[in-house]
């Protein structure tokens, strides 16, 4: 008697498992086609970004090229003079 419901148990547990078997890719689909409606769960950490009246941070223009200076060759100087005036002063004693 107990092997006949032991045989009863595991044809019964291997329909189960077919039947699952069968159905869970249509599950997967489902539940992915649905995880697309639903509303997302983050909260803006600050102000709406698509309200207009929201305050942002001026925008301010600085030039990447604004302390060029052109490096063309120039006239040849003579090189004490050049030197002479990019040197430091030299300091005058009191």
């Amino acid at each position: 008697m107990l092997t006949l419901s032991g045989a009863k148990s595991a044809a019964a547990s291997a329909a189960r498992g077919r039947h699952f078997r069968c159905h869970w890719p249509l599950l997967a689909a489902i539940a992915l086609a649905l995880s697309g409606c639903m509303p997302a769960a983050t909260q803006v950490a600050g102000a709406d970004p698509a309200d207009p009246a929201a305050k942002v941070a001026p925008a301010g223009y600085r030039s990447t090229i604004a302390p060029y200076s052109s490096l063309r060759p120039a006239t040849p100087a003579p090189w004490r003079d050049r030197n002479d005036a990019v040197a430091p002063q030299p300091k005058q004693d009191r």
